[in-house]
């Protein structure tokens, strides 16, 4: 009930960045405001470009160059505190290209191009950081998403499999 209070919301003008808090349930906000804390690795409050490169080195990508960074910052208005944090997720999943974002994501942690990550890198994430997954769901993911022979991850696939369904039955 809370999305559509704050579309009426936003519909009538009464705008401000205090609506994206009615958008999510208050665990949700709290999940959100973990992940914030975690990125912002100086605890200023503000999500900035030396941030990024330290949370990025923190997960192993050592090599993110400055362009891809500033392109990260350059997505929100403004300095990113976590109103616009919360803001900018909030516009996400209100189905703005929904495939891009989620590839623009799997491609930070791909930095030589190659379309696939090393299972045992993704497996990592997948289980040590913000909403973790089971060893249930990592299994379901193998099954749903086998690697190949060179254990690695085809992350297109995975992101057109999300924002599309699967295509055929297996």
């Amino acid at each position: 009930m809370a999305p559509k209070k704050a579309k009426r919301r936003a519909a009538a003008g009464d705008g401000g960045s205090s609506n994206v808090f009615s958008m999510f349930e208050q665990s949700q906000i709290q999940e959100y405001k973990e992940a914030f804390t975690i990125i912002d690795q100086n605890r200023d409050g503000i999500i900035s470009k030396d941030d990024l490169r330290d949370v990025l080195a923190s997960m192993g990508q050592l090599n993110v160059k400055n362009d891809e960074l500033e392109a990260m910052i350059k997505e929100a208005s403004g300095p990113i505190n976590f109103t616009v944090f919360l803001t900018m997720f909030g516009e996400k999943l209100k189905g703005a290209d929904p495939e891009d974002v989620i590839l623009s994501a799997f491609k930070v942690l791909d930095p030589e191009g190659t379309g696939s990550i090393k299972k045992e890198f993704l497996e990592e994430l997948l289980t040590t950081q913000c909403d973790r997954f089971s060893k249930e769901e990592i299994k379901n993911m193998w099954v749903a998403f086998p690697p190949d022979v060179a254990n690695n991850v085809d992350y297109k696939n995975i992101c057109y499999v999300i924002t599309h369904g699967e295509e055929k039955e297996e």
